[in-house]
């Protein structure tokens, strides 16, 4: 049975990254910024997954390279390193031998059953045992932890179901061990269209980057897909991308407006766009600046996340010391 939750203790929160490219708008909607609407009222672990990127990324220096900006990205959004747990996966070495304990409860279909797994290999990524234990792995990221609370993009919530079917398989074969998790996902960011139409992806190429300087920005948006009504005739907003990125970024009165053109025919594409780019380059710009000065710093980035990563284990050697206890391995 899985433990209660106390509402005495301040709420845990829990979500991390890949560092396996550059971070977009869907992962700053998606992920980023509830984590960062976590920090003031919750105790937040926030992690860069580099070992899971391992299942994609079989580059050392690209991943070196990524993890690091990953981190900047992080910093320069926002994340206060004071006010949170910051720190790389693979430096909490714990996570790999939870990763194994939690192996020998979960079913071979369970795993056959994940989504992620099959879209994967349809995109001709290779089929290795990483990339089909992923999920396992993931469970072990969480449950290390205990949180109450699990952020997730809408393409992850099957993964989180995945570690509380192992976390409850655990606690009733071992004993009570691992807080039972809750995903999170915000309805109204679920799934971030990218520039065709389909869930924003790296592995669609199909992204708007957060750092991408004006003239990249512009061509990214600028490339957004749209149907070719005519400018008079009314659209369906609910069809089109374009608009669903706009509710992103634009104020509630100007996204009234935007409506009107939709549905009574005046919306130009075009001048959509533009006013597209000029809000999310204004959204960002203090960002991008933020996130070079971090990179022409980066041993203060390895700092914070060195010191991040001492808090973590703390925590992590704990769980871990508990499951080692339930499954027999202290004698």
């Amino acid at each position: 049975m899985a433990r209660k939750r106390s509402e005495k203790i301040m709420q845990r929160i829990l979500s991390g990254i890949q560092p396996s490219g550059k971070l977009h708008i869907g992962n700053y909607f998606g992920m980023m910024k509830p984590m960062l609407a976590h920090m003031a009222s919750s105790e937040l672990y926030v992690f860069i997954v580099d070992l899971h990127a391992l299942t994609s990324v079989q580059d050392p220096e690209r991943l070196r390279r990524g993890t690091l900006e990953a981190a900047a990205d992080f910093l320069a959004l926002g994340l206060d390193p004071d006010r949170c747990i910051f720190w790389v996966q693979s430096d909490v070495p714990e996570v790999c031998e939870l990763t194994w304990l939690l192996s020998i409860v979960t079913p071979m279909g369970l795993l056959e059953r994940c989504h992620s797994y099959k879209d994967k290999v349809a995109k001709s990524i290779p089929a290795s045992h990483g990339l089909f234990s992923y999920p396992v792995l993931m469970a072990a990221d969480i449950l290390l932890y205990q949180p109450h609370l699990v952020p997730v993009g809408k393409d992850q919530k099957q993964h989180i179901e995945v570690t509380r079917d192992i976390a409850i398989r655990f606690n009733n074969t071992f004993g009570e061990t691992f807080l039972v998790p809750d995903g999170e996902i915000s309805e109204n960011t679920a799934v971030i269209p990218g520039l065709d139409g389909q869930k924003m992806s790296k592995s669609y190429d199909n992204t708007i980057p957060i750092f991408a300087d004006e003239k990249e920005l512009r061509k990214k948006v600028m490339a957004i897909q749209t149907d070719a009504t005519p400018v008079e005739a009314p659209k369906n907003p609910d069809t089109c991308n374009l608009y669903t990125l706009l509710k992103l970024f634009a104020p509630e009165d100007k996204m009234a407006e935007v409506h009107e053109l939709y549905v009574n025919g005046g919306a130009a594409y075009g001048y959509l766009k533009q006013d597209l780019f000029e809000l999310i380059n204004a959204r960002f710009a203090p960002a991008r600046k933020r996130k070079q000065e971090l990179l022409d710093n980066p041993d203060y980035v390895r700092q914070v996340l060195a010191k991040g990563a001492d808090k973590a284990r703390e925590k992590a050697m704990k769980t871990l010391q508990l499951a080692r206890e339930r499954v027999g391995l202290k004698y």
